[in-house]
């Protein structure tokens, strides 16, 4: 019987950047943890060429993304949606199989509504899901910490940035170690 890894596997991973917008991010707890993060993951996918997919909930309302996230994600073109979870914004699950993603990296917000609704739906379609606790958060701390019991409830992984960072990278030695190291210090 073969046994499936319980590590990110590069060649399975997508990175899933949720709704980190103008409007929402000021409201949110430790706005600047998520978007740095955000950034380093981002940063540090384009160099591992793991898939990056971004979202934006209603953009006319929320605004668009945060431009540090915008510029860091190669050919940014976010995926509109009005469906909390990611799963219903027109194309996400398509673009996800057609990259053959069946491990899902997530950042963004909000920890316990479009992430954690996007974590769902993708566990219930088979995916695994790892949920980075320091490029996540809701308004309040309350929120942000139910969110992530949920998503570690239903059977997501919660991991940090250096965590999946460096089990992408699996080894030291290498340019690419060189670049994320430069991303983590």
């Amino acid at each position: 019987m073969q046994k499936t890894s319980l590590r990110l596997t590069r060649t399975k991973a997508g990175l899933v950047v949720v709704d980190v917008q103008e409007r929402l991010l000021p409201a949110m707890f430790e706005p600047q943890r998520v978007v740095q993060n955000a950034v380093r993951l981002i940063q540090g996918a384009a160099i591992l060429q793991v898939p990056i997919f971004a979202t934006e909930q209603y953009r006319k309302g929320l605004g668009p993304t945060v431009p540090e996230v915008a510029a860091a994600i190669p050919g940014f073109a976010p995926l509109e949606k009005l469906a909390f979870s990611a799963c219903g914004a027109a194309g996400f699950v398509a673009a996800l199989k057609k990259k053959k993603v069946s491990e899902a990296i997530l950042c963004g917000i909000e920890a316990h509504v479009c992430v954690s609704q996007t974590c769902l739906d993708l566990l219930e379609k088979g995916l695994r899901v790892f949920v980075v606790a320091d490029a996540v958060s809701s308004r309040t701390p309350e929120n942000y910490r139910s969110g992530l019991d949920r998503m570690r409830a239903a059977g997501a992984v919660v991991v940090s940035t250096e965590m999946v960072l460096f089990e992408l990278l699996e080894r030291a030695g290498t340019d690419e170690f060189k670049q994320i190291l430069n991303l983590v210090k």
